[in-house]
């Protein structure tokens, strides 16, 4: 068999090798053009899922508060209370998706700042958990509300089917009886004249007792932001649906 292939003429040889290339061409626009189409059927079933998927987005419910919210002084972030709900949501199998939009040192007058940079169109709940470095620092119960409800004012106007939580927030006694009983009015009052849902107390249970907070004695610790989070949970709980 060796001898016979050795005596193929040359130019058979020739244009056995000239047929093997073409063929090899051929082979790989072939596999080129597969590929391609393959690629192609590809992009199009991840365009049609994502089509398809929107109908399944989770709802969303946006947190939108100070230091509390975001959890400060916490080792891990997933204790803050934010994220505690988030596991009560999930547990469940609601289908919410919660927002942590917290963020420490914030006061009232920063969050109408804030406020257009977070809010989004398909927020299902607002929780507004802000004042209270207001009343820390002293600054006019007038401001604090007036600040207060042009958020909520904000929120209904560009989000109108968002249901409205407001979290209510007390002062130590230390900063003056008068003063401490005016910021405290504030929460139920614009709950009320807004027609929407309220927190009475968010450090309910928690404020003022030093085991459950940080060595600050502002800042609750992660068995407290427990305790918080059934504060907000048994307002929110009966907001949500499946």
């Amino acid at each position: 068999m060796r001898l016979h292939i050795l005596t193929i003429p040359v130019r058979s040889l020739l244009i056995f090798c000239c047929f093997l290339a073409c063929l090899n061409f051929t082979s790989c626009k072939d596999s080129a053009e597969t590929k391609e189409n393959s690629t192609e059927v590809s992009t199009n079933t991840t365009s049609y899922n994502s089509e398809t998927s929107t109908d399944t987005i989770s709802k969303t419910i946006l947190f939108f508060g100070d230091s509390l919210t975001a959890g400060y002084g916490l080792e891990d972030p997933d204790d803050a209370f934010p994220d505690l709900i988030q596991d009560k949501i999930d547990s469940l199998d609601l289908d919410y998706q919660i927002i942590n939009a917290g963020l420490s040192g914030e006061t009232t007058a920063g969050g109408k700042s804030r406020l257009e940079w977070v809010l989004e169109p398909d927020v299902a709940i607002f929780i507004l958990e802000l004042g209270a470095n207001d009343g820390l620092r002293g600054v006019s119960v007038a401001e604090t509300r007036e600040n207060l409800q042009w958020m909520i004012h904000k929120v209904k106007a560009e989000v109108p089917q968002a249901q409205i939580v407001l979290a209510g927030m007390q002062l130590p006694p230390n900063l003056g009886t008068e003063y401490t009983q005016d910021f405290k009015a504030i929460f139920p009052k614009l709950a009320e004249e807004n027609d929407i849902k309220l927190i009475p107390f968010l450090l309910e249970n928690v404020g003022g007792i030093a085991s459950l907070n940080q060595n600050d004695g502002i800042h609750p610790t992660p068995k407290g932001h427990k305790i918080v989070a059934n504060n907000v949970w048994s307002v929110l709980k009966p907001l949500l649906n499946k």
